[in-house]
């Protein structure tokens, strides 16, 4: 037979009130700190990977096209 004990029952349920509100603490900070970081990084001026991407291309394709004019100069210099 068991027996109940209502300080231990009533430990119990304090406990676990505890822990659901401290999980419920912590979502609540890691949203508050995921919007701070959120509104920083879009105060500040950094490019999409998109646009990275974009313009590394057109840089690639720019240097594809000056290297034989860098040829044809170099054996102008020479002559």
């Amino acid at each position: 037979m068991q027996f109940k004990n209502p300080f231990i029952d009533n430990l119990s349920k304090v406990m676990a009130d505890a822990f659901g509100a401290a999980h419920s603490a912590k979502n609540e900070a890691e949203n508050v700190f995921k919007t701070w970081l959120d509104g920083w990084l879009a105060d500040r001026d950094f490019v999409t990977r998109e646009e990275f991407e974009a313009l590394k291309l057109s840089v690639e394709e720019l240097r594809n096209k000056s290297k034989p004019s860098d040829k044809k100069k170099r054996k102008s210099l020479k002559s």
